[in-house]
Order: C-alpha cells, then sequence, then structure tokens
C-alpha cells in the first residue's frame, strides 16, 4: 500500500512515516499543501494523510483540487483544531476521515486499515472517459461497439480509469491488479502483454482514449477526445 503523506512539521512527518514504514507501508512525504496537489495528480496512492495548516496551500485546498480532478483516494486530515466546523469543512472537501491533534499513533494506524478495507471493498459499477465506458460488473468496454474483457482486462482498464494521465510505473500496475498472485515469468511481461491486449481492444471499438508508455517502464491512459476537431 503506498502512501502520502503531507506534514509541514518536520518531527511529526518523520515519526509517523516511520511508523507507516514499519507497517510496511510505502510512503512519499511533502511538506506543504501545492506539493501535496501535485504528488497526488501526477501519482498513484492507496490512501493520503494531509494536515489542514500548511505553508503554500492548505490541505483542504489541496484536497478540493485532487477531488475536482476526479481523484477518488481515500484521503485523512490531520488537525489541531476540535471544532465542529473545522470538521464539517473538511469532510464537505471530500476528505475520508480525520484526526485531531494529538493522536495515538496506533489509531493512526487504524484509521489507515480502515481506509485501505475500504478502498478493497470498492467497485465502481461503471466507469467513462471520452467516449469509452467501462461496465465493470459486466466486464464489458464500449464506445462506437462493445467488447467483453477477461476479469485481468477489466481489472486493469479500471485501475488505468481511475488514475487517468498519471504515470503508473509496472510494479505498482501489478501490484495492484495482481495483488499477491504469483505469475509464470516476470511481472514485467504479465503487465506488458494484458496492456497489449487492452490496445488492441480500444483500437477494435474505435476508442478516443490510449495507453502511453513502453515495456518496463510507466504507462499512462490518455484521454484524446478533445484533441477532434
Amino acid at each position: 500500500m503506498k502512501i502520502l503523506l503531507a506534514e509541514d512539521t518536520e518531527e511529526l512527518n518523520r515519526a509517523i512515516t516511520q511508523v507507516l514504514t514499519m507497517q510496511g507501508y510505502t510512503v512519499d512525504t511533502v511538506y506543504d499543501g501545492q506539493a501535496a496537489s501535485e504528488h497526488a495528480l501526477s501519482g498513484s496512492y492507496d490512501c493520503m494523510i494531509f494536515d489542514i495548516m500548511m505553508p503554500v496551500k492548505d490541505g483542504i485546498t489541496a484536497l478540493k483540487e485532487i477531488r475536482a480532478a476526479g481523484d477518488v483516494t481515500p484521503v485523512i486530515l490531520l488537525t489541531a483544531k476540535a471544532e465542529v466546523d473545522d470538521r464539517v469543512e473538511g469532510l464537505d472537501a471530500g476528505a475520508d476521515d480525520y484526526l485531531t491533534k494529538p493522536f495515538a499513533m496506533k489509531e493512526l494506524l487504524a484509521r489507515v486499515r480502515s481506509q485501505e478495507r475500504r478502498e478493497a471493498s470498492y467497485t465502481p459499477t461503471d466507469l467513462t472517459l471520452g467516449s469509452v465506458k467501462l461496465s465493470v460488473s459486466e466486464q464489458e468496454l464500449s464506445a462506437r461497439n462493445s467488447i467483453r474483457l477477461s476479469n485481468k482486462e477489466s481489472k486493469l482498464m479500471e485501475y488505468l480509469m481511475l488514475n487517468v494521465d498519471k504515470e503508473l510505473d509496472t510494479d505498482t500496475i501489478f501490484a495492484h491488479v495482481w495483488q499477491k498472485e504469483e505469475v509464470d515469468g516476470e511481472p514485467e511481461d504479465a503487465v506488458w502483454i494484458y496492456i497489449s491486449y487492452l490496445r488492441q481492444k480500444l483500437m477494435s471499438i474505435n476508442a478516443d482514449i490510449g495507453i502511453e508508455g513502453m515495456k518496463g517502464g510507466a504507462f499512462v491512459l490518455k484521454d484524446y477526445s478533445s484533441n477532434k476537431i
């Protein structure tokens, strides 16, 4: 599980990072809201932890930008403010949970695990990008016409559509789509094969979206519909 932590107090940032890392999480750390927004919009995370009061840009403003871009990654807000209005503002901005400082690290870990379970059980019904629609339940991809996907193709397409315009490296894709499954050969080969399958199927339905990237590198799902005359 990969976590984005935005906390401007260096000592607390280091402490949280250490605790999360010891639990097996991968942590990217930043110290202001602008950096948090940039990281979230360019990378893929399973959970984000934002302090509200940060320099350059506060956590709620960063959260609003992330949600406006369509990112549904679970976000936990950290706040030194205990007032109800502050908590409501954070939740209305799109936060999934909050913790009031000071807090016990055990409680933070429990909140992270809760969001991890929520994400694992979350399955959108339909996803749309450009003229392309993915029916997750039916495992069907459609645009001018439609085509059925295998279970793995559907999971990979879902992950790409939930992370449009983000560079997703091969290891990250494999971890999310294959999770703990064993595969014959190298993960790099498995990812490349299924990326190739999806490219063929996108072409067959005359899709106006496409998967950019080469074997062993990062892949990006792009929407080309706005480029049409």
